[in-house]
């Protein structure tokens, strides 16, 4: 599916869910996402933490609603638990099934947002492994002057945003050395295409959510 209308539509889906209490709703779409998951073959270490990660919150959640609150409500419980399980394996359709090389492509070509917006935010995410590894030097070089740095000293942040502001300029260097230019048009190497079976998923899935959200209690 083309990853400017899958994003949509999990958006879409997220949005409607948050505002309804539709527990059948949740979990048709909830099974639709393990479905689509599964043909993707997701490793074992993926599936843990997609199950492991929303356990805490969502048994929170379960215990405040059904323990706790004035009405003991098991079915909202059970709507909230569904409903973060369905934030997650949504989300997961999107990262696990395309590359964010490939999304900036799509936002940019089929939604027809701004280059700098879609690259901007390409740039920013490859730059997160670089930045976990400045954050490992600041701590060492800080352990060398008898200094310990942990993840609530400010200091360390501080330092961060610094070395990040560095690089900010000069990505801004390499992109203009690479021929970009502000409003002016752009070829694509890579086209993205959008087939009729993209818009026949997204119809057919909003579909779908309007008549579990209207047609079941």
């Amino acid at each position: 599916m083309n990853p400017s209308l899958q994003l949509l539509l999990v958006l879409w889906i997220s949005f409607e869910v948050s505002f309804t209490s539709r527990l059948t709703a949740n979990l048709v779409f909830l099974i639709l996402a393990i479905i689509v998951l599964l043909f993707h073959h997701l490793r074992f270490r993926q599936w843990l933490w997609l199950i492991c990660g929303p356990f805490l919150p969502a048994l929170a959640l379960f215990v405040t609603i059904v323990a706790y609150s004035p009405g003991h409500d098991l079915h909202f419980g059970l709507v909230l638990v569904s409903r973060i399980y369905l934030y997650v394996m949504a989300g997961a359709t999107v990262t696990f099934t395309t590359t964010p090389l490939k999304l900036a492509q799509s936002l940019e070509q089929t939604a027809h947002l701004p280059a700098k917006f879609a690259y901007g935010t390409l740039s920013a995410v490859n730059l997160l492994p670089k930045i976990k590894q400045e954050v490992t030097q600041i701590k060492a070089a800080a352990l060398m002057r008898g200094v310990t740095l942990h993840l609530w000293s400010p200091t360390l942040y501080f330092k961060a945003i610094l070395v990040a502001i560095n690089w900010s300029d000069q990505l801004a260097q390499a992109i203009e050395s690479h021929g970009f230019v502000e409003g002016h048009p752009r070829t694509a190497a890579h086209p993205i295409t959008v087939h009729w079976y993209d818009w026949v998923l997204l119809t057919s899935g909003i579909i779908i959510l309007q008549v579990l959200l209207i047609a079941f209690p």
